[in-house]
């Protein structure tokens, strides 16, 4: 009986971790699913402000325009 007692406890351990590990990995995967939707819409703002902004319209910029205002 010991023996049948030791693989019980045994499987019952292995049970609960594999209990914690489906919930950690749900978890994990709703935390991608979140961040993808982010991004996916950081994206699409960032295609908005590249459309509201046209590179031509500012003219050529030089090494001057990248320097602070009070320089």
């Amino acid at each position: 009986m010991d023996a049948t007692q030791d693989i019980d406890r045994r499987l019952e351990a292995l049970e609960i971790k594999v209990s914690y590990t489906e919930d950690l990995l749900e978890q994990l995967n709703m935390t991608i699913y979140r961040q993808q939707q982010r991004i996916d819409g950081l994206l699409h703002q960032l295609a908005e402000l590249r459309q509201q902004t046209p590179d031509d319209a500012a003219g050529p910029r030089t090494a001057r325009d990248e320097l602070p205002p009070h320089y």
